[in-house]
């Protein structure tokens, strides 16, 4: 049997499994089976809690996708995660330890949570690209911008929010694109005004999810980089609103939010 939480930030929902006692190897069709939502719990990532193997006092968070694939960050996950273990702590800031790095976490007022994103990646090596293009103005329809933020992400600037089936065709289109050598995540802003846009997410091997806290980042640098925007604003995702900041060029981005427990539950057989 498997105790889990269930948990989300702004409707992109996790499933958390502790495995920092007595570890916990699942294997690709168990990471599957749990994140289906017709046949297991059901969620946009699944979360895995692990003693770290470098820092002893740091927790290891592993991320995977609902295709079993293993993520590199997910900024969402990260303030839920950082919530759950500064509360069992009785403390007001942790360091998680993540694929992408090292992230610091504090509690703010009103429940929401801050996180250190770190600072963000625009060479084209670094996203990673296939071949050698300027960030700022990748070679594709739509002129979008490449930004990795612990993760990939591919924005694209509209004057207006498409459709779920227009977000489907165009985020599944360019998540395989061939010039993303790790494949990617897509957003789609709207500049509504200096401090404030509004984004929709293609989050890579999930779809279409109610926010994506690293994609927020990634809208934020990209729309800065661009000149659209202040250098903090608040950004919409169809769950809601996340505050991003991102002080100078050099700074990590902030991104601070909410986060929901849904339930406890108990995985009886996988």
């Amino acid at each position: 049997m498997l105790n889990f939480k269930k948990m989300h930030g702004l409707g992109n929902d996790f499933v958390i499994l502790d495995g920092r006692e007595n570890g916990l190897a699942l294997t690709l069709e168990q990471r599957r089976f749990i994140a289906d939502r017709q046949r297991g719990v059901g969620c946009d990532q699944l979360i895995i809690l692990e003693r770290s193997e470098n820092w002893s006092e740091t927790n290891f968070m592993r991320i995977y996708n609902p295709d079993g694939s293993e993520a590199e960050a997910c900024g969402n996950a990260t303030r839920c995660v950082a919530d759950l273990l500064m509360r069992e702590d009785n403390v007001n800031s942790m360091v998680i330890e993540t694929v992408a790095g090292n992230l610091n976490c504090w509690q703010e007022d009103e429940g929401l949570v801050r996180v250190d994103m770190g600072v963000p990646k625009l060479e084209w090596r670094d996203i990673p690209l296939s071949k050698e293009a300027d960030t700022l103005n990748l070679p594709l329809e739509g002129d979008p911008v490449a930004v990795n933020i612990g993760n990939p992400h591919c924005v694209f600037f509209v004057d207006e929010i498409s459709s779920d089936k227009s977000v489907e065709v165009q985020g599944r289109r360019f998540e395989l694109d061939p010039l993303f050598l790790n494949k990617t995540n897509v957003e789609f802003v709207q500049i509504v005004t200096p401090n404030h846009v509004r984004m929709r997410v293609w989050e890579r091997a999930a779809g279409i999810t109610q926010a994506c806290g690293s994609g927020a980042c990634a809208v934020a640098v990209a729309a800065i980089r661009r000149g659209l925007t202040e250098r903090k604003m608040t950004v919409t995702l169809d769950g809601g609103d996340l505050t991003i900041d991102w002080p100078s060029d050099d700074a990590p981005v902030h991104m601070t939010g909410p986060v929901t427990y849904v339930f406890d539950g108990v995985i009886e057989q996988l």
